[in-house]
């Protein structure tokens, strides 16, 4: 069951977690359920990147793996900044609680636009999904409102869903 969740999980994950972030914004999920959702991303991680290191260590799936590698300090930042938010911690929450957004926006998008640049097939679809999570995270930096904002996070899901899923489909 492993290997098929850890190639085909994420083109569920990827999509769940930006409608979770987004209606998070909108008021409709809480701040604790996004802190239970980055605890669970911080293990999946781990999981993943164990699962996966030896099958990752060349061409783009090494650059994905730099991705997940990278992603999962900035997952956990994510996790202090929801305690710092709570008062668990006397750290400030918004700086890492934005290290956690704009590095998963961000990172996905190198990796987007480095896959989009090695293969042929479905190679517009990564570009697409790197521009989206450019134009989302734009979105999200000068976006006045929480309905700009959850559009914005949209942007971005429905980016980085197309490469998750031009990735999954392609294998």
């Amino acid at each position: 069951m492993f290997p098929s969740f850890r190639e085909n999980g994420p083109a569920i994950l990827v999509p769940a977690a930006w409608l979770v972030a987004a209606s998070a914004v909108l008021g409709v999920v809480g701040t604790h359920a996004l802190f239970v959702a980055h605890v669970v991303m911080s293990a999946l991680l781990v999981a993943f990147l164990v699962g996966s290191w030896d099958e990752m260590g060349s061409g783009a799936l090494r650059v994905w793996r730099l991705v997940v590698l990278a992603g999962t300090p900035a997952t956990l930042a994510g996790v202090v900044g929801f305690l710092a938010l709570d008062g668990r911690i006397a750290l400030p929450a918004e700086p890492l609680l934005a290290v956690a957004l704009y590095g998963w926006i961000l990172l996905p998008a190198a990796g987007l636009a480095d896959t989009g640049r090695r293969v042929e097939r479905a190679g517009r679809a990564y570009g697409l999904g790197a521009t989206c999570c450019v134009a989302g995270a734009v979105g999200v930096a000068v976006s006045g409102t929480a309905t700009g904002t959850a559009a914005g996070l949209a942007v971005v899901g429905v980016g980085q869903t197309i490469g998750i899923v031009a990735a999954t489909v392609g294998e």
